[in-house]
């Protein structure tokens, strides 16, 4: 038995009518018996075309303000009828019911109407039932019926119907039922998660863009994005995005976002390996990457304000494979452009998530992300010697930094730039020396710097190093029953301490 269908009826019934208009008109060429409903009805009629209502089949009006227009037996019976089935078929010549082989539905805009702050009453007036239980029948029943579920897809039906004269093959009708599934699945989550609000009581997450990347962290390991990339960004040269680009792209758009001064940063493996705050971004740039130009090799860039010619020719100095700006310059861009692999974004104003998540053993564990930016009013001095005012600007970056830095932690700073970085130790003492070590090697004094740290000192030995080697000012979260061991040491050795109360752990 062939598989393929022709159209002979169709049931619209859409929110949206923009693009519908060529549907309609397709429709009637081929002869195809149209119902519809309401707007959707009034939509056709207006184009001088033919429609039916859906009260003339049921012969029942649209009762309870519209709540209850399709719900009804010859509806869901011409959609849901097995067309090889006897007894189906039987039944709808009894019960004088025809065949629904065309379903073009959309959902009252439900996620749009909470986005607004409307009312609890009209968000729950646009909670769909009609709709949804339409797109479920037809999907349900694609061996014989074809749902075309978002005004997204007007594109590919039409050119079905001109295609194929009206004509649908199964792989058709499966494709367009997925779509249909995934679609009504989003939909439930949405309401589920404005049911849940803050209990938690279960994780659903819904994104229905996906984009397969070339393997994921690891050749041999397969990778897909899940998301609208377009939506935070806007890529105007350079290849294929991959795994390992978007982890870093991630982490360096979440630190220079709490950065207000002029800010360049470039970041390798999820951490900084430079960063400045300058009055010109050239400087910025030239001063970040003076902080490790070894590991800058390979990196991401990322500052906040408009690449301009004189930044962009320093920064082709160096192998990056990412840039990534609120703009840039033509002329900054021509230069920029000149490798052709080379990734260059427009970061859109986008807000980040609330939440992050990520999966553990059998399931997944959920966070509210960590948008803590801690300001000098949240600086308690714990020590007889009070931070400068250049100390306190100091110190304000280097926090703002190792919340970003994967933990154990370490930053040195001075005059807001990055000096060194202890990154991913398991001991703190370790992550300390590992940050001298490297300031030393790209011959940084360290005599007037400061030193953040991610998590209290739980003993004084950090904060003795660290003045060993001319760092003057601390500042840490505090909350170890051993604070004032370190407390006393920088007493005693006339260094500056402040606490937060605020720690920024990152595994």
């Amino acid at each position: 038995m062939s598989t393929s269908k022709k159209i002979k009826s169709a049931l619209i019934s859409v929110f949206y009518k923009e693009n519908l208009e060529g549907i309609v008109k397709k429709l009637d060429e081929l002869g195809i018996t149209i119902y519809s409903t309401g707007g959707t009805k009034e939509f056709i009629e207006k184009q001088n075309i033919p429609v039916s209502t859906v009260e003339s089949l049921t012969s029942y009006p649209s009762i309870l303000g519209g709540r209850v227009k399709t719900l009804h037996p010859k509806v869901f019976g011409g959609i849901l009828s097995r067309r090889d089935n006897n007894s189906d078929i039987a039944q709808l010549a009894e019960y004088d019911i025809p065949e629904i082989d065309l379903v073009i539905v959309d959902l009252y805009p439900f996620e749009e109407t909470v986005a607004s702050g409307a009312s609890e009453a009209d968000i729950i007036e646009k909670i769909d039932i009609g709709g949804i239980s339409l797109i479920r029948a037809a999907a349900k029943n694609f061996k014989d019926v074809l749902v075309v579920s978002s005004r997204k897809q007007y594109g590919d039906l039409l050119n079905l119907l001109e295609k194929n004269d009206g004509e649908t093959s199964m792989e058709d009708r499966k494709i367009f039922a997925g779509e249909a599934f995934n679609i009504s699945s989003h939909y439930d989550s949405a309401i589920f998660n404005f049911f849940d609000g803050d209990k938690g009581s279960a994780l659903k997450v819904s994104l229905q863009s996906a984009r397969t990347l070339r393997y994921g962290e690891n050749p041999h390991q397969k990778g897909v994005y899940y998301g609208n990339f377009e939506e935070m960004f806007e890529q105007l040269h350079g290849r294929e995005i991959s795994y390992n680009n978007l982890l870093d792209i991630d982490a360096a758009v979440g630190l220079i976002n709490d950065f207000e001064d002029t800010t360049f940063a470039i970041l390798k493996h999820n951490n900084a390996c430079g960063i400045a705050s300058r009055d010109k971004l050239s400087q910025a740039w030239k001063d970040a990457l003076a902080g490790d130009p070894v590991s800058a090799f390979g990196g991401i860039l990322v500052c906040n304000k408009v690449i301009d010619a004189d930044t962009a020719r320093e920064m082709t100095k160096i192998f990056f494979e990412v840039s990534i700006a609120p703009g840039y310059d033509e002329e900054a861009l021509e230069i920029l452009k000149e490798k052709k692999n080379r990734i260059i974004l427009i970061l859109k104003e986008m807000k980040l998530q609330d939440l992050t998540f990520r999966t553990v053993l059998n399931g997944a564990i959920v966070q509210d992300r960590d948008l803590k930016i801690e300001t000098a009013g949240d600086l308690t001095v714990v020590t007889e010697l009070k931070p400068s005012e250049n100390n306190i600007a100091d110190l304000l970056f280097a926090n703002k930094l190792v919340k970003h830095t994967k933990s154990n932690a370490i930053i040195l700073v001075k005059n807001r730039q990055l000096l060194a970085s202890g990154v991913g130790q398991t001991s703190r003492v370790d992550a300390l020396n590992q940050a001298i070590e490297k300031a030393k090697n790209f011959n940084f004094d360290l005599e007037g710097s400061v030193m953040a740290s991610d998590a209290f000192f739980p003993f004084p030995d950090c904060v003795e190093i660290a003045d060993l080697s001319g760092v003057t000012a601390v500042i840490q979260p505090g909350g170890s029953i051993r604070d004032k061991d370190s407390i006393n040491y920088c007493n005693q050795h006339k260094m500056s301490m402040v606490t937060t109360g605020f720690r920024h752990f990152k595994h």
